[in-house]
């Protein structure tokens, strides 16, 4: 009889946790604040091998992965997908990002933080692309001079600036609603990080400089994505953990500053470059040491004792 009562509780947690997994929670109560007059509505499409792209996002939310309970290791992350802060790779960047921590135990939570919005067809303005992104007559590309371990390749461009600050301030609602459901969700308050793709992680890396909170991540972890602010490491700056690819045009050079900047502040990083590999690699294989990055990821957490070797 024992042993059908603990079956029986082991089936309701794996349940609630299948359940727990298609839950998408909004972060602000109403409209998120700042983006209020916001009015171009969302967009989803699907590329053919069935990863969605998201953009014109005004509603943040997150979305709840949880692994099966009886592997669950206590460590939460948050994930950030990357997309120039105009769009989201949502799946390749997220989803399927979430799915794989959970095969390790870990509990996943996807942000769909705010991007900017769409230009008027053949204008400029909010989330218009840069010129040299636009057509006619471009100046060969030359590597950007990283100044504080700023990489940010449109630093005058205001309203990237505004959304980079509204994604931030998302990423940290999501930290703080992760802790908020600790209990809940099964994971420790204390091992509560963020991971950032792309210009995901330039959101990541920004809650990790702000002063610190219950929205300060206790772990940081950057692909392919260089800081897009000024870098002035806190005294309680978050281990650091970056994988980029060897030739992926300024970004390779913003994560070498990044980690030049924690590794002069004696804070604790590691850095993976990877030959033959230039823009982001995400979940997608190659047949290229690049695809091994998750291994390397997962052991530098079961090193720094975030998660355990499940």
């Amino acid at each position: 009889m024992k042993h059908c009562i603990l079956s029986l509780i082991t089936a309701l947690l794996f349940i609630e946790s299948a359940a727990a997994q298609s839950q998408e929670i909004h972060l602000w109560p109403g409209k998120a604040p700042g983006s209020e007059s916001w009015s171009v509505p969302e967009s989803v499409t699907t590329s053919p091998a069935g990863d969605r792209t998201i953009s014109n996002v005004s509603d943040p939310t997150l979305t709840v992965f949880l692994p099966d309970p009886a592997n669950a290791t206590g460590a939460g992350i948050v994930i950030a997908p990357g997309g120039a802060l105009r769009l989201l790779g949502f799946d390749n960047e997220g989803v399927k990002v979430a799915r794989w921590l959970n095969s390790k135990g870990i509990a996943a939570f996807v942000l769909k933080y705010r991007t900017l919005q769409a230009a008027p067809a053949g204008g400029q303005g909010r989330g218009a692309a840069p010129v040299g992104a636009r057509g006619g007559a471009a100046a060969p590309r030359q590597e950007m001079e990283i100044r504080n371990a700023n990489a940010n390749p449109e630093p005058e461009d205001k309203a990237l600036a505004e959304v980079l600050r509204m994604g931030v301030a998302d990423a940290q609602e999501a930290l703080k609603l992760v802790r908020r459901n600790s209990t809940a969700w099964r994971v420790d308050p204390t091992r509560v990080g963020i991971m950032g793709f792309s210009a995901g992680g330039g959101v990541a890396i920004g809650t990790a400089l702000a002063e610190r909170s219950d929205a300060s991540p206790d772990f940081l972890i950057s692909l392919y994505g260089p800081s897009l602010m000024d870098v002035n490491v806190p005294a309680n700056a978050p281990p650091l953990f970056i994988a980029v690819g060897a030739t992926h045009f300024n970004v390779t050079n913003g994560c070498l500053a990044l980690f030049a900047a924690w590794k002069a502040a004696g804070k604790p990083a590691e850095l993976h470059i990877y030959d033959q590999v230039s823009a982001g690699f995400g979940m997608s294989k190659r047949g290229l040491p690049v695809d091994g990055w998750t291994d390397r990821l997962h052991e530098w957490l079961v090193a720094r004792k975030i998660t355990t070797s499940r």
